[in-house]
């Protein structure tokens, strides 16, 4: 688990929100002593690795971000995914002591090869972008079959409800603001029906008839190189970390943000695309899951819009929680500018390069060829 920045929208660490896990503290919600052997960087939440008898994973969120309830949803779909087989680490409690919510797991097994960069830093090779296709997929295979609904109202989640509507978007995006009273509140004043229309509605024109198609999926939502632990050989990934973001989506929209988070350099001023590791990344995604005729033209129609909600969800944590105008500014910018990149002749090169590699109709039988997405 690596450095994070308010997503996207910079290029340096930020400072935590939240104090850190002591070790007094953390003794408290086990019951018995603890040595804290590593904190997390990342500033939406407050983890630390630390060590009683074995080594295990706490993460402490404020009641206002998470409670136990909304800790039991993702909990459920961790323990359908390891009852299937899948990577994912043990969970072992979840409790509330004062303003604070606490949940334990194990401690994930493998390397932590991303330790030290930046959330949304891209993988060192095509390697491990093939790696994290396959795990992906691998995923995919193992949340099915998990009918849970989707998630409460709560702050920090990825959704997929305001472009899931093919018929009213922006009538949905209408009931998405009214249902947080804090992401409301931060949009006063934003001309956000008006940028919505201009932006973001011309790419769901085109999604819009696909959409009743798409078989709905518990999905990851925030599948990057630092959610992986890697095994010795830094090959395959060994464990998947981090389920905070996850929600009842579609496999296709999951697959789109993998590639949104990973393949498009958003740290780097020219957003350069990394075609090397979308090859690897669909490749190995689709020699596993191989993608249905919709899904396949889904994909590229669902790149510029798979980090709306959650884009929106920081903008209602960052005014409503943590108070910061800045970042509920930063995180606007994030709606609408990702969007809009795909606007820019890199972003539509890219969205041709994925229509050309996919074709309706011609995805469902197997994988993509390695090197059929390049500049």
């Amino acid at each position: 688990m690596t450095g994070h920045l308010v997503h996207g929208m910079g290029t340096e660490p930020v400072a935590p929100d939240w104090p850190p896990l002591t070790a007094a503290e953390v003794g408290r919600v086990l019951g018995a002593p603890v040595r804290v052997l590593w904190h997390s960087p990342r500033p939406l939440s407050a983890a630390a690795l630390v060590e009683r008898e074995r080594l295990l994973f706490v993460k402490r969120q404020h009641a206002s971000v998470r409670t136990v309830e909304g800790l039991a949803e993702e909990h459920a779909f961790l323990r359908h995914l390891r009852g299937r087989g899948a990577p994912v680490v043990e969970v072992l409690a979840a409790v509330r002591l004062g303003e604070w919510v606490y949940e334990v797991h194990t401690a994930g097994k493998g390397a932590d090869l991303y330790q030290d960069a930046l959330s949304w830093s891209p993988f060192t090779s095509p390697r491990h972008a093939r790696a994290a296709g396959v795990a992906l997929a691998g995923l995919h295979l193992a949340a099915e079959g998990y009918d849970a609904p989707r998630r409460a109202v709560q702050p920090l989640v990825s959704s997929f409800t305001v472009f899931a509507d093919p018929e009213d978007p922006l009538g949905a995006l209408e009931r998405y603001v009214a249902d947080r009273p804090a992401l409301a509140a931060a949009l006063e004043g934003r001309a956000w029906r008006a940028d919505t229309a201009r932006i973001h509605l011309p790419f769901h024109e085109r999604l819009a008839p696909l959409l009743g198609k798409l078989e709905p999926l518990w999905t990851h939502n925030d599948w990057h190189a630092s959610n992986l632990l890697w095994d010795e050989a830094g090959s395959e990934v060994s464990t998947i970390l981090d389920f905070g973001l996850s929600d009842r989506t579609t496999a296709v929209h999951d697959l789109a943000t993998a590639i949104e988070r990973n393949v498009i350099q958003w740290l780097e001023p020219s957003c350069p695309v990394r075609y090397d590791d979308l090859d690897a990344l669909l490749d190995g995604y689709t020699s596993v899951r191989p993608l249905s005729a919709v899904e396949a033209a889904a994909l590229p129609e669902l790149l510029p819009l798979v980090h709306a909600e959650f884009a929106l969800s920081e903008m209602g944590y960052f005014h409503g929680v943590v108070g910061s105008a800045e970042n509920a500014g930063l995180a606007y910018d994030y709606f609408t500018g990702h969007a809009q990149w795909f606007t820019t002749p890199a972003g539509r090169r890219l969205l041709d390069r994925l229509r050309a590699a996919l074709p309706a109709g011609g995805s469902a039988a197997g994988h993509s060829a390695p090197g059929q997405i390049r500049t």
